[in-house]
């Protein structure tokens, strides 16, 4: 088995695979005003995806696996594609904006899964609408809800933005406090299409001052490795929260994430240009090792070469002509 070690010494161990671009909500953070979807014979066959993360398990050790889309429980043979990666002896987990997960119960019971990562940008109905295009707050918390109740390792992600829910930060602490759940904010970051603004950005050293103003004494917990978030806790609070501070203070020195896009493109930073085509590679019979490990050793040392984000000299042209939601976060 060969290890995943670009130049900078840092060892991939983690696979993000896009089921779909197509999402049943419209956030304006991830998705614009006019948007086109792949046809879907772009996209990766389930046997294609089981054979691509089959190769990444087995002969590079990849150990954790994350399920994303667009919305990955849009895809019609979800079904199909979760069971068999869940075959596999790597840790699964699923990113979900929580509106389908009541049909996908039994299912995600019966496979043992590590996490679900729950989208979740507001609590008030009426603002849920604003922000998503869309009235499916109270099946979004119902599932939440319900997943908390069956004992799933339960994360809502918090997308704050200045002037859209910073002032609900609070509120979503709250939730930490009898229930075992981890709230996790995460700050707006720039990609193609989302008319991204510095002004808009709330940080996480804003967030952490409030929650300090508040509250007084905030536990810092320790880091898991390779993790992408500042995790902290209140005195005698069930939960905990954190901060994903891609933009104020990025986090890339022990990165250890890949990600498969759903046509099949592997892609060694959320925000890096770099694609290598694995799908067609797979089609034609080419040496997909080869380009695998060639791909990870062309990832930059932070932000994908991009300059720094928390700055005025920051470029918003610097992106890649991907969009969020046609990455899979």
């Amino acid at each position: 088995m060969e290890v995943l070690k670009d130049r900078y010494h840092r060892i991939h161990n983690y696979l993000r695979i896009s089921l779909t671009d197509k999402c049943n909500l419209r956030c304006s953070y991830c998705m614009p005003e006019q948007v086109q979807f792949m046809p879907s014979k772009k996209l990766m066959l389930a046997d294609e995806i089981f054979k691509l993360a089959q190769l990444f398990v087995h002969e590079f050790g990849i150990n954790k696996i994350r399920i994303t889309g667009g919305e990955p429980l849009m895809r019609k043979d979800a079904v199909d594609i979760i069971e068999q990666l869940a075959t596999l002896p790597a840790q699964l987990a699923i990113t979900t904006n929580g509106v389908f997960l009541d049909k996908y119960w039994p299912l995600l019971e019966s496979i043992q899964l590590s996490s679900i990562n729950i989208s979740l940008d507001t609590l008030d109905s009426n603002k849920f609408k604003q922000i998503n295009k869309r009235d499916d707050f109270d099946r979004v918390y119902q599932n939440i809800e319900y997943a908390l109740n069956q004992g799933f390792n339960v994360n809502i992600n918090v997308v704050l933005q200045s002037g859209v829910n910073e002032e609900e930060l609070l509120d979503f602490i709250e939730l930490t406090k009898h229930q075992k759940v981890h709230v996790k904010f995460i700050e707006f970051m720039p990609f193609s299409g989302n008319d991204w603004d510095r002004s808009a950005v709330f940080t996480y050293q804003e967030a952490l001052q409030i929650i300090q103003d508040e509250w007084g004494e905030v536990i810092p917990l320790e880091s898991k490795p390779n993790t992408t978030s500042k995790p902290y806790q209140l005195p005698g609070f069930m939960g905990d929260f954190s901060f994903v501070s891609t933009v104020s203070s990025h986090f890339c020195g022990d990165c250890n994430r890949l990600r498969l896009t759903a046509d099949g493109k592997l892609k060694n930073c959320l925000f890096g240009k770099t694609e290598t085509d694995l799908l067609q590679a797979l089609r034609h019979g080419e040496d997909l090792k080869s380009l695998i490990i060639q791909n990870v050793k062309m990832k930059h040392q932070t932000l994908g070469g991009l300059s720094k984000m928390d700055t005025t000299q920051f470029d918003p042209k610097e992106l890649s002509t991907r969009e969020m939601f046609a990455i899979g976060g």
